[in-house]
């Protein structure tokens, strides 16, 4: 049995990329839940691939399901069609679109196929991650972890200023200091 290996790109940053291995067998619809998986996004709103060329133009169209627009074409269902069967080229790409309203897109390019199967991996599964994936709904969670991790351990909500009370204490014992001197001074 093949298996393909996928790197999916974060249309807007390239360096930003999930690898998914999957099954030839295995069917769009498991593809695209994978992709979800991967960048952690939900799964509610529309989607769909299009078989794409080397310039990324969109092609035939893969689609969850039959959407209300105009279709030049009728599109292939994702639960029906396998991955495999859509595999024209050794270096195929797709273009993946997610939530028409927010318009997120992913290149999809195949880098691998493979005919031994990891029996540790439950297919289809991401490989590799590299770069932090953009949030789907504002700001990331673990972005607001980090930072209140970091505040704990440095502290840096108290003392806002920059200063802390180390100089004030010891101007104060230094003047406290000379006025005892200059009270002995005074007696002899």
């Amino acid at each position: 049995m093949a298996i393909l290996k996928f790197r999916v790109y974060f249309e807007q940053d390239d360096s930003i990329y999930r690898d998914i291995a999957i099954r030839h067998t295995q069917s769009f619809q498991q593809l695209h839940q994978a992709i979800l998986k991967a960048y952690e996004f939900d799964n509610k709103h529309q989607a769909t691939f299009y078989r794409s060329n080397d310039h990324w133009q969109r092609g035939k169209e893969i689609s969850l399901a039959k959407y209300d627009k105009k279709y030049k074409v009728e599109p292939l269902i994702m639960e029906t069609t396998t991955v495999g069967s859509e595999i024209l080229d050794p270096n195929q790409k797709f273009v993946y679109e997610y939530d028409f309203a927010k318009n997120w897109i992913f290149l999809v390019e195949l880098i691998n196929v493979s005919k031994e199967e990891n029996p540790k991996l439950d297919y289809p599964a991401m490989v590799r991650t590299e770069g932090i994936a953009p949030s789907q709904y504002g700001t990331k969670g673990l972005v607001s972890d980090k930072l209140a991790e970091m505040e704990e351990k440095y502290d840096l909500a108290s003392g806002a200023e920059g200063y802390g009370e180390e100089g004030d204490e010891g101007e104060e014992s230094d003047a406290s200091d000379e006025q005892a001197e200059e009270s002995t001074e005074e007696e002899f």
